[in-house]
């Protein structure tokens, strides 16, 4: 494994480019990492556990999105620390070692994307390159205080990148920097350069902002101050996502049953999730199964009983979440139109302590998923964008935008950053 100076986030190290790299390539004179569930040609791609990298021989081409930003003009520097087999948000790995949280060594650096996310966030990169399927991106850029971008389903080639649950796969980057994001985003997504379009209308959910374990004006009052500065403030609008997605989405009833509420949280976002994991345990079965049986390999605690929980998996119900999916794109189409925006928290909180008990991280899960399965269920876009310090802790807002407006989400990141920090340094300097 690669050195403490490199924060513990490379598996191994390795130079890749093209072999001529004119001036003008759009990410020229950049440096990746990619996550070790990407194919590069020669390297064995390791899926976060070694009895996975001893049974698997060395990849024999490398993954499309890992070309398309070669040509690009980008250097690949080597290959990151993965949580095992993608299967946890945390970001700690008992094989390989936990990648260190740049903003907050004791807390964790965020999953399954642990070293991707801990290379950028300690500048060790300009850029690299992650899969989110439940929030692998998401989850690591907030608990980092990076970027991170989560594209509409189905845009960006999965093609080389070793899958995990296909109904949600997706391949997502990092970065620091507002313009660097939006370059690499529009190498992968192969985006024409259009004019930045203003939202019609942002949309802030009430009940979502309601989920986090700070005070959730120290968020919203920032967005709403750069909006207002930005756009004005008649475009900003005040809803309850849970009750629209519960009047929106029937097919819901099903996974409503048994929703405890004793600590708040929003039954129709538990639902959500809950039909999200259900085919994402499945569909992995169907990608992993006959593999965890035959070879039995050691895996971590947590992501050992999830692993062995999706082999229990049957069909039953798998139906009715690909109806949800139907049914929640659809909703929130209407909801946000072609340039509308929702702004939700990325997580309910600051990253947990390293090592910390597995059950009293439960609560915290249930309203994490909550959030992320908006943007997995519907397909939508989705970015992560750090909005300063808490308590000493990074804490990250969300932008979602409708499949295929990757490129309009892109811009609006790029145009509202500069005011978000300014307002975040306003707001960190009134509580002191």
């Amino acid at each position: 494994m690669a050195g403490d100076s490199d924060y513990g986030a490379f598996m191994e190290k390795f130079i890749l480019q093209q072999s001529c790299s004119p001036d003008e390539l759009p990410l020229n004179a950049l440096t990746f990492a990619v996550k070790d569930t990407f194919d590069v040609d020669g390297h064995v791609t390791g899926f976060g556990n070694p009895d996975w990298a001893r049974t698997h021989s060395a990849a024999t081409s490398t993954a499309p999105a890992v070309l398309a930003v070669l040509r690009g003009g980008a250097t690949c520097v080597g290959k990151t620390v993965m949580d095992e087999m993608a299967f946890s948000i945390n970001g700690e790995n008992i094989h390989y070692g936990t990648p260190t949280n740049p903003c907050a060594p004791d807390r964790v650096p965020g999953g399954s994307s642990s070293g991707s996310s801990v290379a950028v966030g300690a500048r060790l990169v300009d850029f690299s390159l992650g899969t989110d399927t439940g929030g692998s991106v998401r989850v690591p850029s907030s608990y980092c205080g990076i970027l991170g971008f989560r594209p509409s389903h189905g845009v960006v080639s999965t093609t080389g990148v070793i899958p995990m649950a296909q109904s949600f796969d997706t391949v997502g980057w990092f970065a620091r920097d507002p313009v660097i994001l939006k370059q690499v985003g529009r190498v992968l997504l192969q985006l024409p350069v259009v004019d930045p379009v203003r939202p019609s209308h942002i949309i802030i959910p009430e009940d979502c902002f309601k989920l986090l374990s700070i005070p959730s004006d120290r968020m919203t009052k920032v967005l709403v101050k750069s909006i207002e500065k930005l756009y004005g403030g008649h475009i900003v609008k005040h809803a309850s996502l849970g009750d629209y997605v519960m009047d929106r989405v029937p097919s819901l009833e099903h996974f409503i049953k048994g929703i405890e509420t004793q600590e708040y949280n929003i039954p129709s976002l538990v639902a959500l999730s809950n039909a999200m994991r259900l085919l994402q345990r499945y569909e992995f079965k169907n990608n992993h199964g006959e593999w965890v049986s035959t070879v039995k390999p050691d895996l971590g605690p947590g992501i050992s009983e999830r692993v062995w929980e999706a082999l229990r998996t049957t069909d039953e119900y798998t139906d009715l979440c690909h109806s949800v999916k139907t049914e929640l794109r659809a909703a929130l189409t209407d909801l946000l139109g072609d340039f509308g925006i929702l702004a939700i928290p990325t997580v309910p909180g600051p990253p947990p302590k390293l090592q910390t008990d597995p059950t009293t991280l439960e609560t915290f899960r249930v309203r994490a998923f909550s959030l992320l399965s908006v943007a997995g269920v519907s397909g939508f876009c989705q970015v992560s964008i750090p909005l300063g310090m808490y308590d000493s802790l990074p804490v990250a807002v969300s932008l979602l935008a409708k499949h295929g407006s990757d490129g309009f989400l892109l811009n609006v990141v790029e145009t509202l950053y500069g005011t978000l920090k300014e307002q975040v340094e306003i707001a960190e300097k009134l509580s002191y």
